[in-house]
């Protein structure tokens, strides 16, 4: 793992504290929880393929406790782990893709969309085996646990996907050369 420059440490506290404000803009909010925000996880899949999976997955969990103690649903103290420090924390598996301090390059923007899918289905998978195991009890007479968490997950993450991998990439460009 990277040492944490105060450079690092600096960006990653400035992230966090943009993904909540932007997570407090709700465009959708479902009914028991999740919600289509402006961009919320930007901010942390945007340090984490600037600085690594470690550092981002690090970021992301702590994004992940602000968001528990700003009012996250807590079911029992498993479902609010596996929903908030590890849900969030998976944000850095966008990482993987880190993109070097090189020209920017058309293919680029492929590895920023393969990075937000990576972050983002870390995520669901996170909010789909919390919805089977936790809130199971919610799902509608005769249909079934695994159809509903799906369901109910892509509900607010497909958008969320989308938001994100057309805002990373119209801005990766000039950001790219921003000096680490």
């Amino acid at each position: 793992m990277k040492k944490w420059s105060t450079k690092m440490l600096t960006e990653a506290g400035i992230m966090v504290a943009l993904a909540v404000l932007l997570s407090r803009i709700k465009i959708y909010e479902s009914p028991m929880g999740g919600s289509v925000t402006a961009g919320s996880m930007i901010p942390i899949i945007l340090f984490a393929i600037r600085w690594g999976v470690g550092p981002g997955m690090i970021t992301g969990a702590i994004f992940g406790v602000i968001k528990i103690i700003l009012g996250g649903y807590v079911y029992t103290p498993v479902q609010a782990i596996l929903e908030y420090p590890v849900a969030f924390g998976l944000l850095g598996l966008a990482g993987i893709i880190s993109i070097s301090e090189k020209e920017f390059e058309s293919k680029d923007y492929f590895r920023i969309i393969l990075g937000v899918f990576l972050a983002i289905g870390g995520r669901f998978l996170c909010h789909f085996i919390a919805g089977i195991v936790f809130f199971g009890q919610f799902t509608p007479e005769g249909m079934s646990v695994w159809k509903y968490s799906l369901g109910y997950q892509l509900q607010y993450l497909l958008p969320e996907f989308f938001i994100t991998a057309i805002i990373l990439s119209l801005i990766w460009k000039p950001i790219s050369k921003i000096e680490k």
